[in-house]
């Protein structure tokens, strides 16, 4: 939305006026099909689907969402506060196992895109597919630069071209941020509670930082995921 309103245009759940774009919830795995049907004129998704889209020849990379907000977050780990609080053996042990798996993803991500394609009974993607997203060649790089789906190529990080990114997120600042943009967000369901929330108490109270950091400090993987300067950072967001 933030992109959308930076090129004039609103959202809306209604039928579209002039200089509005009609919000729909869709299933990732009905969004290919939906494009190539022209039922959507585009969607945004977490891999591999946008790569599947262009697998497929039915769409292109308009812009990537971490070339708009650097590093941002995506997926995350929900625990029960009891098991935080009353089991934090068991929880911190569940913490290191994700942290590890990260860390594999990182330095070898062609081996994590053979494991994860069709037929290991992980996802339904071929490996082709999931290579694009894991590690993008040098030449779908500089295409990517030359039309202006990545506009920020210095904030890549471990040393190549990134369109997915593994990392343990140890940050209240993201937290912070994202709450102040919900704020402003038209979202579909009751959203009314989202004005009255502090940015700060909800990262404080929802984020259990102390599990990763104890994780990438024992595990010593702190230089894999470019965290030799500590835990805190400043949101870069350009759109």
């Amino acid at each position: 939305q933030q992109l959308l309103q930076a090129n004039n245009l609103s959202v809306t759940t209604k039928k579209p006026k002039e200089n509005e774009v009609k919000l729909v919830v869709m299933s990732p795995s009905d969004m290919v099909t939906a494009l190539a049907n022209g039922v959507i004129a585009g969607f945004i998704v977490a891999e591999p689907f946008n790569a599947l889209a262009e697998a497929k020849g039915v769409g292109k990379i308009l812009r990537f969402s971490a070339d708009v907000w650097r590093d941002h977050a995506c997926c995350l780990t929900m625990m029960h506060e009891q098991d935080v609080t009353e089991r934090p053996e068991w929880t911190q042990k569940v913490v290191n196992a994700l942290t590890e798996s990260q860390v594999f993803c990182v330095n070898q991500p062609l081996e994590v895109a053979k494991t994860l394609a069709r037929g290991n009974g992980y996802t339904p993607h071929s490996q082709e597919v999931l290579e694009k997203v894991l590690a993008p060649s040098e030449q779908q790089w500089a295409e990517y630069l030359a039309r202006g789906a990545v506009k920020h190529p210095e904030w890549h990080t471990h040393g190549h071209q990134q369109r997915i990114g593994f990392q343990p997120y140890p940050f209240d600042s993201y937290m912070e941020k994202l709450v102040e943009f919900l704020q402003t967000t038209k979202l579909a369901g009751n959203n009314g509670f989202l004005a009255e929330l502090n940015p700060t108490q909800v990262a404080r109270e929802l984020n259990a930082p102390q599990f990763v950091k104890k994780s990438l400090e024992q595990g010593d993987y702190l230089t894999v995921f470019g965290l030799q300067n500590g835990f805190e950072r400043v949101e870069e967001i350009d759109v």
